[in-house]
């Protein structure tokens, strides 16, 4: 897509074209489809290999990197994601039979590898992007064409492309299901049935850094007497083990800094935004106005589809993933 041709919707709200198939109504059934009854994509066939980069702090990101030669696309996950994850692995798999070559990133600490250091990956580590991205764009091929965000993912591009930096290495870039308001999205997790995705997210925050704890001693930042057992939201997790492992003070001074809904007015690159208004993960007050959209970015909005769901097709028995579809689309410039 040439950035003439994106700047005849850019800084705009245009419709979607998504229809959620009737046997899955609702933003929660939307949202859990693809992890409870979605088949794991075959991953493994793909041959992925492993590259690490080298952080200049002295840490490490992990890639597992697609065959081919085609367009290089990089994929970041969402918040204690992995290649396991149902919209991740189908989409590195689907990318490459679509011949493109798949860059997935494993945020720091998302790993395998329990990383080095005792800060974390977090919503607003953009460095960390534009670090690996740098490395990308000295290797032969140049750095890859287009990145794709979901959710934590999402944010984390959009707050790397409205940086103001001095060169950035995208030339498209896809966000899906982005939570823009971080406090909001917090909020908004602690009401009704959206209660279990929190539940269930901050169980495995906490299962990571316990795992992380097992090869070092307890980090010099964190309160000595913190209780793990204790915590039972994200507001509380971000204040006492986010904010301070990553160098902010407290939980707002997180929230307020890491949000990327102040930064999309200074995106000029071509910039696609997949949501749905009925995410359970945020308010619908927390989508941003079209005068906030720089004039490089399109918000496809769509009345339903719920969290990276997006889920069509007339039966059970033959779902269509419409989302993989819209990304594939996208990034033919379609």
């Amino acid at each position: 897509m040439s950035a003439d041709a994106a700047d005849t919707t850019a800084g705009q709200i245009v419709p979607s074209g998504f229809r959620p198939a009737w046997w899955l109504a609702g933003p929660h059934a939307q949202t859990l489809w693809g992890s409870l009854a979605r088949r794991a994509p075959a991953v493994d066939g793909l041959a992925l290999q492993r590259r690490r980069i080298e952080l200049a702090d002295g840490d490490f990101i992990d890639l597992a990197v697609g065959p081919g030669d085609g367009p290089a696309v990089l994929i970041i996950h969402g918040l204690e994601g992995d290649l396991r994850s149902h919209y991740a692995g189908a989409l590195v798999a689907r990318l490459a039979r679509e011949g493109f070559k798949p860059l997935f990133m494993h945020l720091r600490g998302a790993g395998e590898t329990p990383n080095r250091l005792d800060r974390s990956y977090h919503s607003g580590a953009s460095d960390d992007l534009a670090e690996v991205l740098s490395v990308l764009a000295a290797d032969a091929e140049g750095p890859p064409r287009a990145a794709v965000g979901f959710s934590l993912g999402g944010n984390l591009l959009l707050k790397y492309l409205g940086e103001g930096r001095r060169e950035h290495h995208l030339a498209q870039a896809i966000a899906v299901s982005v939570p823009f308001v971080l406090r909001d999205a917090m909020l908004r997790l602690e009401l009704g049935f959206s209660r279990v995705y929190r539940r269930h997210l901050v169980a495995r925050l906490k299962r990571t850094f316990r795992r992380k704890l097992e090869s070092r001693p307890w980090p010099a930042a964190l309160d000595p007497a913190l209780d793990l057992d204790a915590i039972r939201d994200f507001n509380t997790f971000d204040d006492r083990v986010t904010a301070p492992l990553n160098g902010f003070q407290g939980v707002f001074d997180y929230y307020q800094r890491a949000s990327c809904r102040q930064y999309l007015p200074n995106i000029h690159s071509p910039t696609l935004i997949i949501q749905a208004a009925d995410d359970p993960f945020l308010f619908e007050a927390s989508l941003p106005f079209a005068h906030e959209l720089g004039p490089g970015v399109t918000l496809e909005l769509s009345p339903t589809g719920g969290h990276v769901g997006f889920i069509a097709g007339r039966w059970p028995w033959r779902p269509k993933y419409w989302l993989e579809e819209r990304i594939i689309r996208a990034l033919r410039g379609a």
